[in-house]
């Protein structure tokens, strides 16, 4: 059982009427729509994933070894979009914490593959129930349509990543998230410099 997603106050209902009024007039703005969306979902991911070692890109290692998605490490980097070197910290972290173990890649010794332990699948098992609970949550305001978004959305991220290829997951988020910040920043500059 992992910890509840944070709570389903609106805007509507917590904001000042000013704030309210401005979120009113973004709505038909798909960047200010998804940037609302990553940000929930990024905070209750967040939190459910808090003690993976790595967070959440500890935990697509974990899954990716789960599924068995890579048959090295140097696929999995590629896959996850996550250089090799701190690759390979996350996944001395994830063996440590006793989640993944390495072996020899049978076809070629000198590689590793990364292999999920058992507590390693329950883990990924408890966590990713944990995150569908958090996706439910933020989609829930879609009521049935819920489904139809899920599946629209990841075919409108498909047909964007033909167009503008990612190097991976991490790497698009990390992106985001350091714009995120950098706009904070800027905003409380702005706030802190007193105007003439």
């Amino acid at each position: 059982m992992g910890p509840s997603p944070r709570s389903s106050s609106t805007p509507e209902r917590s904001a000042p009427a000013s704030a309210r009024a401005s979120a009113d007039a973004l709505r038909g703005d798909l960047g200010w729509g998804l940037g609302v969306l990553l940000r929930t979902y990024r905070r209750a991911a967040e939190e459910v994933l808090s003690g993976i070692p790595g967070g959440p890109r500890g935990y697509q290692v974990l899954v990716s070894a789960v599924q068995e998605l890579a048959g090295n490490q140097g696929v999995m980097a590629t896959q996850l979009g996550i250089d090799r070197t701190v690759l390979t910290y996350l996944i001395d972290d994830l063996e440590a914490a006793g989640l993944v173990r390495r072996q020899p890649d049978p076809l070629d010794r000198r590689s590793r593959r990364v292999v999920a332990t058992d507590r390693g699948r329950e883990v990924a098992a408890e966590r990713g129930a944990a995150l569908a609970a958090v996706e439910a949550h933020v989609l829930s305001g879609l009521g049935a349509q819920g489904n139809a978004f899920r599946d629209l959305l990841q075919k409108a991220a498909a047909h964007a990543d033909r167009l503008d290829p990612s190097p991976g997951a991490c790497q698009v988020v990390e992106e985001l998230c350091e714009g995120e910040a950098a706009d904070s920043a800027a905003t409380l500059s702005a706030r802190r410099t007193p105007s003439s």
